[in-house]
């Protein structure tokens, strides 16, 4: 219980007699799990008033071969459990520093930001699987502690461990924390040309680099050097990794 613990933080710490509104989260479950059933990335609920996960879907690259109620009551012993030991701690100092971040944020904005971040979690064939971690406040005390929040996790489109980016809904700001500087630095969201939008978004309804070229009036070759183009500035290899970093950073 004390290593579980080390993943909450003193600022917001949700007591069982704190002041919330209780109607704000309805019935919102039906909706995560209608929600889960339309996408290939997995989905959890965290609640801090318990410390625990009160959703697991049942998609497995989560499960790590475990059921979703397995997961759901192990919470968060099932990091302890299913993430590399050094990124387990990682994963400790991110959440502190995002909670910092947040302190800084008007109550108001609170439900506008994301987290994201990659860790490699260890599979039932203690296999290593660098997934893209995002977790959103869905609701908030009084006080304007988060008090539940939902997370997305997905297969990373990055190499390594880490790339953690706080980001605003409706804004093009984004802040990279520097895990070795323990700073957060402000940047902006990488933007694609219409071009590689089009390309891009031709790409996700599965057609070929000659129907693209035909639906676009281009040559093909055009369309592989604005691919080439794109897979430079997001810094990937191939087109399924493009489309993971686009859907993980909101492109399309």
């Amino acid at each position: 219980m004390e290593q579980i613990n080390r993943f909450f933080n003193d600022s917001n710490e949700v007591r069982h007699d704190a002041d919330i509104d209780f109607s704000q989260s309805g019935d919102y479950l039906e909706a995560i799990r209608a929600l889960s059933r339309t996408t290939y990335q997995s989905l959890y609920v965290i609640n801090y008033q318990n410390r625990g996960f009160e959703y697991v879907s049942d998609n497995p690259l989560f499960l790590c071969g475990k059921t979703s109620e397995e997961v759901k009551a192990l919470g968060y012993a099932f990091y302890f459990q299913n993430v590399k030991p050094e990124d387990v701690e990682m994963l400790i100092k991110i959440n502190e520093a995002g909670f910092k971040f947040y302190e800084t944020i008007p109550v108001a904005d609170r439900k506008k930001y994301s987290i994201s971040y990659d860790f490699n979690l260890i599979n039932s064939r203690k296999n290593l699987i660098l997934v893209n971690h995002k977790l959103t406040p869905m609701f908030l005390t009084e006080e304007g502690q988060v008090w539940k929040a939902l997370c997305v996790v997905s297969l990373s489109s990055n190499t390594s461990a880490g790339n953690v980016i706080l980001s605003k809904d409706g804004s093009d700001e984004i802040w990279k924390y520097d895990l070795d500087a323990d700073t957060w630095e402000k940047s902006e969201k990488m933007k694609l040309s219409s071009r590689e939008y089009e390309i891009l978004s031709l790409y996700t309804s599965g057609l070929t680099i000659n129907e693209i070229a035909e639906r676009l009036f281009i040559s093909a070759d055009t369309v592989k050097f604005h691919r080439k183009k794109l897979f430079d500035k997001i810094g990937v290899n191939n087109i399924a990794e493009a489309l993971s970093y686009a859907k993980t950073n909101k492109l399309l």
